[in-house]
């Protein structure tokens, strides 16, 4: 069967809509897993506004998430997350992504919960190292070891993750493949939904 954008008609993304009631739809996942670029594309073939959380965390704070975690830590940067976050989930819908580790916070995920549809975009450990060594602003990957690093974050979120609404692979393969999945897994899992 053909993935991509192709294969979602109007027709299908009116009957998403239909179903969505004004939730947001918030992209979860570790860094480098795609969710700014799948964002924005699934936003715009949804015909709704994105925000990438992190870049609305830089501007309320008027700094880099690097400056943030360097200058005040990381929990410092966690607070300002979990508040931005739930500033955004309060008028949907949009899309929004997400840093990696907004989803472990329990207040965030419990307003994502109540006022989105969470989409995981899992990624392997192999295509994440490759995505993220091609960017030097990730904080929590400044040690000497960027891969260990990340397999302990792995280990410690994905099980958080796997309690999103919907989990879409993310693959080596164009974003627009990546998001024709997800509209379909959208409006699958709205359909099933509605049906209960």
């Amino acid at each position: 069967m053909p993935t991509g954008l192709q294969t979602i008609d109007e027709e299908h993304v009116d009957r998403i809509h239909a179903h969505l009631h004004g939730r947001n739809i918030v992209l979860i996942g570790m860094m480098g897993a795609g969710k700014t670029s799948v964002g924005r594309r699934l936003a715009t073939a949804l015909g709704l506004p994105f925000v990438d959380a992190d870049a609305e965390i830089e501007r309320a704070a008027n700094l880099t998430v690097a400056e943030i975690f360097s200058t005040y830590g990381e929990d410092h940067f966690r607070e300002g997350e979990r508040k931005v976050i739930a500033r955004l989930l309060a008028d949907g819908p949009k899309v929004i992504s997400t840093g990696g580790g907004a989803f472990m916070n329990d207040e965030t995920r419990a307003g994502i919960g109540r006022l989105a549809i969470s989409i995981w975009l899992k990624a392997a450990l192999p295509l994440l190292m490759q995505r993220v060594q091609r960017k030097a602003n990730r904080p929590l990957l400044s040690e000497n070891d960027p891969e260990a690093v990340l397999k302990r974050l792995l280990a410690v979120r994905e099980p958080v993750y796997s309690t999103a609404d919907i989990i879409v692979e993310s693959k080596d393969v164009p974003h627009s493949d990546i998001v024709g999945d997800a509209l379909k897994a959208l409006e699958d899992f709205l359909l099933s939904e509605n049906a209960k």
